[in-house]
């Protein structure tokens, strides 16, 4: 083989190989984060694939909604009390005492 060839060849290859791993290497990353967040994956026509899903992971996610809307509904019902809770913390203590007294009923 020419030297002049080898030379160019024994350059330029390190460079090749550095390319070609770091394009593997981003497939692969890019794959991986496609499963991790749910994403569909990509066959071999470009045509979308969508992970499988089992009996059991569609319960699951069923039972995670219920108690994600069992949750919010708490947390609505301790905004309400806790809105009550400072309204009667800010409220001026005469006023709050005229309305305890108002609630109780003309004196005797």
């Amino acid at each position: 083989m020419d030297p002049d060839k080898l030379a160019i060849i024994s350059a330029i290859g390190p460079m090749i190989g550095v390319g070609i791993v770091s394009i593997s290497a981003g497939w692969v990353i890019t794959t991986w984060l496609r499963i991790k967040n749910g994403y569909p994956l990509d066959g071999a026509w470009g045509q979308a694939v969508y992970p499988k899903t089992d009996q059991e992971s569609v319960e699951r996610i069923k039972l995670l909604s219920q108690e994600n809307a069992q949750l919010r509904a708490e947390l609505g019902s301790i905004k309400d009390r806790l809105a009550s809770v400072e309204k009667i913390v800010v409220d001026d203590t005469h006023k709050l005492t005229a309305e305890i007294e108002a609630l109780r009923g003309p004196a005797n």
